[in-house]
């Protein structure tokens, strides 16, 4: 059974403590690293992929709660406050929907059907994130890290977009092959991401349309920050696969 045992997992000490690492892992990685493409004005942090990273190994609960306080407590420390309250309801959706749907595995009848699955879902996601990185990441990038982030970005470097083409092509290729030769469910774990990933796309969009710049007198373009929060999800997506991958191998008793 490994150190972690089922009766703890269940027990309500262990949840306690996931939610309390993950909550800070997720504050953490929302402002230790972020980047931005002044041209666009893209911006996108990994934060992402902690509640993500959460929901699938833990649930719905540890996803829910340490998605939404994580991210909410970023943006009160990053000096985003008017987000803060939206951000602990969207990204609590995102955590619960996905650790949700992670739990909620269909059975097919063959692997083979699992497979052409898995190439689908990867297939939407290396397209959609060649297409977002090479219109909004791509130029001058300005990569900041750091807690508190500085004042002025670590590195600025310039990106191709033939580079988030090579990245949306290995994400395909990667994604198959992992498929077809270690697991070919992998493709629901995807598929679990984009539709939480979806949940926070919409709320955020919302809450830019309909409550900022009445409540707040904040312009923003809220049509723009679709793209850019699409891009911000499926970066997370990415960095979390193999995570939740390497973590379960090492805990079996982790996979649902």
């Amino acid at each position: 059974m490994g150190v972690l045992s089922h009766q703890t997992l269940s027990s309500p000490a262990f949840k306690i403590a996931i939610i309390a690492i993950f909550t800070s892992l997720t504050t953490a990685t929302t402002m230790m690293f972020s980047i931005y493409v002044p041209q666009t004005r893209g911006f996108f942090n990994i934060g992402e992929s902690m509640v993500y990273t959460a929901a699938l190994l833990f649930g719905p609960l540890v996803g829910s709660i340490s998605g939404g306080v994580g991210s909410m407590l970023a943006d009160l420390l990053l000096g985003f406050p008017y987000y803060a309250p939206a951000t602990l309801l969207i990204k609590a959706v995102e955590g619960g929907v996905t650790g949700f749907l992670g739990l909620k595995t269909p059975k097919f009848q063959s692997s083979f059907n699992w497979k052409i699955f898995t190439f689908l879902t990867g297939l939407v996601v290396g397209i959609t994130l060649a297409a977002i990185g090479a219109l909004y990441y791509s130029g001058i990038v300005e990569f900041s890290i750091g807690i508190p982030p500085p004042s002025t970005p670590n590195i600025v470097f310039y990106v191709p977009p033939q580079f988030w083409y090579v990245i949306g092509a290995l994400v395909v290729l990667l994604i198959t092959l992992s498929g077809f030769k270690l697991e070919p469910e992998l493709g629901w774990s995807v598929f679990t991401m984009l539709i939480g990933g979806a949940t926070m796309v919409t709320g955020y969009y919302l809450y830019q349309r309909f409550v900022l710049y009445p409540l707040f007198g904040i312009e923003v373009l809220a049509l723009a920050e679709i793209p850019v929060n699409i891009g911000q999800m499926l970066i997370g997506l990415v960095i979390a696969l193999p995570v939740v991958r390497i973590v379960r191998r090492s805990f079996p008793q982790l996979k649902k």
